[in-house]
């Protein structure tokens, strides 16, 4: 039994060694051209901090929605609001907060599409 098993041990650990060299080092995947909806929440933090660095900046607020809509089907104040919550957790600078705090005070102040007359 043990004769039997050796080779068979030998053959899964040099295989399993092979893959991990092959595909870490040889033919490792490349990620080109990707969406800003594929990215990681500190990422996508990070990319909702600059469209709130760059409002701040120019004040264009139909160029940050745009920006943000790149993130995805969800409404652009609903990815801020998530951004600061994951930059509070993280202990974002004020001056970061408070850019991303104006950029979604911006966004709710835009009437929403479909209602007809005061709330």
């Amino acid at each position: 039994m043990q004769n039997r098993l050796t080779p068979l041990i030998i053959g899964l650990v040099s295989g399993l060694l092979i893959a991990v060299v092959y595909g870490w080092l040889i033919r490792p995947v490349e990620y080109i051209d990707t969406s800003p909806d594929s990215l990681r929440i500190d990422f996508r933090t990070d990319y909702v901090l600059m469209v709130a660095e760059s409002y701040s900046a120019d004040k264009d607020l139909t160029l940050a929605q745009v920006r943000i809509a790149a993130l995805g089907p969800q409404a652009p104040d609903d990815y801020v609001t998530q951004a600061i919550d994951y930059a509070l957790e993280q202990s974002f600078s004020p001056a970061d907060l408070g850019r991303l705090n104006a950029l979604a005070i911006a966004l709710r102040d835009i009437p929403q599409p479909g209602g007809i007359g005061p709330p």
